[in-house]
Parts: C-alpha cells; structure tokens; sequence
C-alpha cells in the first residue's frame, strides 16, 4: 500500500495522510456556553464550538424539511429582551446537497453562536438551551442541546423585572415550528408513516429499555464473523502470494536461489533443508512486519473508518491505477539499484543464518516492481475490515506462499526440472493483474463520489467502465489484444487462457443488463447505488417503517411473533437517506424487512414535544432534559446501545435483547442481508 517508485517518498506520504486523518474518538463537538455583559443595558449569551476534523455543525435557519439548524430556545427571560435571532461567528460554508434539493450551510473546525440581549430590569435571569445538530461523512450526531442560565445586575434606575411575554411566545412558536418540522418531515420523508407519535414518557425506565451494550459488543466480538474476516483476508493472501510468484521478478529467482542453498550444502543435506527453512521464514518474517507497520499506525479504531473515508479512498484510487499502469508495462516501478545491491554485497560477506535473512530481503526488493501492486491491494482490503490481526494474517498468507516454493524447491531440488520454465506466459499474468487493480480501483473512487457529491461516477458510469475493463481483459486473453511488451508472434493462446478469456466475457455482458437498472447481485458490494442511476427500468418499491414508536412497536412484534428491525435515523440524516435508497430498495433486504422483521423507525430529530420535560442521568453521569419525542430515542439509543451516531441499525427479539449485532453506514446489500439473516437465525433458536 505504501509503495511507488521511490519507497522512500511513498512511506513518507502514507505516515503523513495516516496521521491527518485521523481523529480523537468521543465527543466530536466540544463546546462552552459563556456571558458576555457588554454594559449595563446588554447582555450577550455565547456558544463557542470546537469541531474535530471531519465533522460539520450546521447554521442558523435552514428549511424546515433540512438537517437540525443552530436554534436557540428561551424557556425563562425576566427583565430581559433578545435583540435579533441568533448570530453566528465563523467562516460558513454553503454548497447544494442534492437529497435534500437544497443548499446547506455549515461550519468547520470552530463556530461561536452569539444572542444579543437588552437589559430591562433592575436585574435579569435568562434560561434556556441551544439546539444544534453536526454529522460527518458518515454519519449524523443527534440533535445536541447545550443549556444555560445567566443572571445578573442592569441599570439601577431600571423597573423591577418582569417576564418577557414576547419571549415566551416567541419559545412556543419555535416549539410548534419545529413540531410542524417534524410532521413536514415524515410526510415527505420515503421511510417515514401516518403512525401515531408517542409522546409520553412512561417507557423510559422500563424493561425494554435495559441496557445490552455488553451483549452487543459480544455479537459484534464474535467469533464467527471475526474468524470468517480473517480467513477470507489469508485466503486472499495465499492467492496474492502464489500469484507473485508467477511473475516475472520472482519466479526467474528460484533457480539460482536454489542452486545458491546446494552449493552451500555440498556434504550436508540437512544444513540444505535448515538454510532453505530459514530463508522461507525471513521471508515471511518481513512481510508480516511491513502489516504490523501499518497497524501499527492505524489502530484497531482507525482501520475500519478507512473504509469510507472519502481522502484515503482517493490516495488509494490513484495507488492502485498506478499499479495497473505499470503491469500493462507503461512504466517500472523500481526502487534505487543501490538498495538491492548493499544488501546483496552484505548478504555476501556475512556468514551463518544472517545471510540467509539478507538473502531474504534483496530477493523482497529486487521483486518489487511485481509484488508492490498485489501487496497494496490486499493491505488495502485488509486495512479496511476494521481487525488488529488482518492485515497480519494477510501478509502471513501471503509471504507463505511466496515463501514455501523456495524452500521446498531447496529441499528437493529435483522438482525444479518439472517446474514450467520462464517465459511470455508470465507476462501475460502481470496484464492481467493490471486489469484487476484498475477494476478494483473505481470501487474506491466511488466512495470517494458519493462522499463528495460529484457525480462522476453514476452506477451506469461505473458499470460501462467495468464492462469494457473485463470485456478488454477477455479479448486479451483469447489473443485479440496485444501489448507491446508480448510475444507478437504466438498466435494460438494456451487453453486455460481461452478458457478464462470467455469467462472474463460472459462476465462483462452479463452487467450489460445494469446499464438499465437490472440489479446485477453479483458487483452490488462494488457498484454505486441504485438511486446513482439516471435511466433506471427497475422501480423498486420503497421500504416504510411500520411503526415510528418502540414501545408500540414491541407490542406489536411479540404479538406476531417477529423479530424487531430497529432503525435510529432522522429526518435530516444525509446518509440515512443513502442507506435507504442503496440498500433497502433491494428485493432481498426489502422482502426480509416487510414479511420477515417489525420495523420500528425511530427519529432522533423528531420535535413532537413530550407530555412533559424529563430529567434523566446519561451514562457518564451528567443530567440530561428530554424535551421531545427526538430526544427520548436518541436517549434511547445511547443508554440501551452505547451508540449516538445514525444510522444506527439494530435487530432486537421481543424483549429488546440484540440478536445480531448492529449496522452502522455502509452501503453493502450482501453485508446487509447476512446482518437480516443472523438475526432470524437467532430468533428461532
């Protein structure tokens, strides 16, 4: 992953943007409510906000039916009068955001909300609170309220003070306003029903609301799907492995390795099989420290963000067309010849198994230019599964099989007559290589898009592009393309390669289909979403939550015997729209949710105020108002899940205990459906 032509400057840039992009876990807003007496006929009530990278706080008074905007409310206001609505300090930031239709204003990095007001009494006693929502690229934080109450001393001449009524109508108007937000909301929302909201209280503090945050780390730490992960990462590995070493940088090597270990083993075939075993582990030994390198950097928190980190995804769009470019033979990458050759004269004065590991390493520098693509593409995969131990089980995997020819090869050095000798055939390996990478990358630049909203790469964009690289790989395959560097004389191409030529071609026409909304199952893990595509055949019907209240909700799925589908969203969540349109749109997914599971929706932006405010204790012990029907679910979620972010999705049995672990953001049908699929599973257990 952190290799180009000069190592050196490659592993510089990857420290550089590891180390840019990530940020501290927790709270990404931090913030501080002050006063500001200006004098003594003013009063200034400040917010000062300290967003991580990444993240975004929106402005003051977007649309009703758009994301949470910075809101003040005033709940008390005695011998005071605001002046103006709330302002705001900070470079805004405003662009078009095509799922809302409409453009959003926001803030990075720092933001001060500043509320003016006149001072009317003798004294004064302002209360209230500022409501503010913030979300990155992948996710939404609920609505976050920060209070205040100030009081103080005005004018000495000034009356006694009285409640501002003109405040307090104006608390009311803010509170229906954002009710009517809400109801706007859910009538033009996909997801959203004429379900009737609860507005009570009475739920919270019940069974159904116990905390199973340990239950939920066990599913989502278990085994099972842990072990699957890394074995598909060292099945990937062994793959990778065997196939550098059909390349033309490394399998030339073995030969003269081999005749290098007899000539050392003349009179003792035993120090033969120790030399051939000790480089075979140096081997294995480097690789898997450059993957303990890059875990190291990134940690176990770290590793799975990259998976939709729209930057990173961009450096690795352009490392991996790098790559192919260089397998098609438009260029070498090479490191400096002066590395290999020190090693080399070092490997050659030392004595003992030292020089056997420095045999090790010339052979890993000098089969760079072949081996760097596959190694960034599988630390590329593995990085992104979110594991400690993948992209060293990768790297294991891989330098295993890189490895185990040399030595085997040593120990019996009579196979080497049966093995194929080099040719133009392992050429044709690296072209193919090249075709490979240059398909996986549009898979990163996709992210990339759709995090940016450029548009550049539509599902019919990006099926088009896979179409001509696989139907092009094919025609290569069966000898109707040529590259400069091939034998331009061979004429009939060996049957194995005629063989994955038609399958290469029956590959592309059979996403030929996709170009007019035909689902396409097998690529939907790497395609954009289905609601990317302009022209679209396949009207897939919208999934609607059957209830927008828990408490009903779980009535409903015990007395029908259902599991429970729990979906944390909001009305202004960007990427609960995605998820929505991407994932749930799918007959599979949408054919589980409305016959197999009750889904409850539950929006942490609803304004519906509660019967009554409530004081509750949030889990790091600090006290918190539930002022709406928002703020009893998004509580909901963080006291019963230990989660804050949307979306947030959870499959629950009838008495709220979680049954598969949870789906946060990502648009991945067959991840999805296996999520569905575990969770009936252990429902009928």
């Amino acid at each position: 992953m952190n290799m180009r032509t000069n190592k050196r400057a490659i592993l510089t840039l990857t420290l550089s943007l590891l180390a840019l992009l990530c940020f501290a876990q927790g709270n990404p807003v931090k913030f501080k409510a002050s006063k500001k007496q200006v004098s003594d006929t003013e009063v200034q009530v400040m917010f000062t906000m300290s967003i991580s990278k990444g993240w975004h706080v929106y402005s003051t008074g977007l649309p009703a039916d758009g994301p949470v905007s910075a809101t003040l409310h005033t709940d008390k206001a005695e011998g005071v009068k605001p002046i103006g609505g709330l302002q705001h300090i900070g470079r805004e930031i405003s662009e078009m955001d095509p799922i809302f239709g409409m453009k959003l204003r926001y803030f990075e990095n720092n933001v001060t909300f500043v509320q003016k007001y006149k001072i009317t009494g003798k004294t004064y006693n302002v209360k209230g609170y500022l409501e503010f929502g913030a979300c990155n690229d992948e996710m939404c934080m609920p609505p976050t309220s920060v209070e205040f109450n100030y009081s103080g001393e005005g004018p000495k001449d000034a009356p006694a003070p009285t409640e501002d009524k003109a405040a307090e109508e104006e608390v009311k108007t803010d509170v229906a306003a954002a009710g009517d937000s809400a109801k706007a909301g859910a009538a033009g929302d996909s997801t959203a029903t004429a379900v009737k909201a609860d507005t009570g209280t009475a739920g919270v503090g019940s069974d159904l609301w116990t905390p199973v945050i340990k239950e939920l780390k066990a599913f989502e730490d278990g085994q099972s799907t842990k072990n699957k992960s890394v074995w598909y990462i060292f099945l990937m590995g062994i793959v990778g492995g065997f196939v550098a070493l059909l390349t033309p940088c490394v399998w030339p090597i073995i030969p003269m390795t081999v005749s290098f270990f007899l000539k050392r083993s003349k009179d003792s075939k035993g120090k033969g099989i120790r030399d051939a075993a000790t480089y075979g582990i140096s081997i294995i030994v480097i690789y898997m420290a450059l993957a303990l390198i890059v875990t190291a950097l990134l940690g176990p928190q770290r590793l799975n963000e990259l998976a939709t980190n729209a930057p990173f995804n961009i450096f690795f769009f352009l490392l991996l067309v790098v790559f192919a470019f260089s397998f098609f033979g438009w260029f070498e990458l090479q490191l400096p010849s002066s590395w290999g050759n020190a090693v080399d004269t070092k490997a050659s004065t030392t004595t003992g198994l030292l020089s056997i590991a420095l045999m090790a390493f010339t052979l890993c520098l000098v089969s760079f230019s072949c081996t760097a693509p596959i190694i960034g593409l599988l630390l590329v995969e593995a990085a992104t599964s979110g594991d400690w131990v993948a992209p060293t089980v990768g790297m294991f995997g891989f330098a295993l099989a890189l490895a185990l020819p040399f030595s085997l090869f040593a120990m019996f050095p009579t196979w080497l007559q049966k093995a194929p000798k080099s040719g133009s055939w392992m050429n044709m390996i690296k072209v193919v290589l090249g075709f490979v990478e240059l398909a996986f990358s549009l898979k990163f630049l996709s992210v990339a898009d759709l995090a940016y909203g450029w548009g550049i790469l539509d599902r019919e964009t990006f099926l088009a592009l896979w179409i001509m690289i696989f139907a092009f790989m094919g025609f290569y395959l069966i000898g109707w393309l040529k590259f400069p560097h091939d034998d331009q004389e061979q004429k009939a191409m060996p049957v194995p390669c005629i063989m994955m030529g038609l399958c290469s071609l029956a590959f592309a026409v059979y996403m030929v289909p996709g170009l007019w909304g035909a689902p396409c199952k097998a690529v939907s893990a790497f395609s954009p979403p289905m609601n990317t595509q302009d022209f679209n055949l396949n009207k897939a019907e919208e999934v609607h939550p059957a209830y927008t209240s828990y408490e009903e909700g779980m009535a409903a799925a015990k007395a029908a015997g259902k599991p429970v589908m729990l979906d944390f969203t909001g009305f202004g969540c960007v990427n609960c729209r995605k998820m929505e349109s991407a994932v749930w749109t799918d007959n599979e997914v949408s054919e589980r949710l409305t016959k197999d599971y009750v889904l409850i929706s539950l929006f942490v932006d609803d304004k519906t105020p509660l019967d009554k405010p409530m004081e509750v204790k949030n889990p790091d012990g600090t006290t918190r108002t539930l002022r709406t029907v928002g703020d009893k679910w998004s509580y909901l979620e963080q006291t019963k899940f230990g989660y804050l972010a949307q979306p947030f999705h959870v499959t629950v049995d009838n008495e709220g205990k979680p049954l598969s672990g949870s789906f946060v953001y990502k648009e991945d049908i067959p991840g999805y459906i296996e999520f569905l699929d575990k969770g009936l599973e252990n429902y009928k257990k």
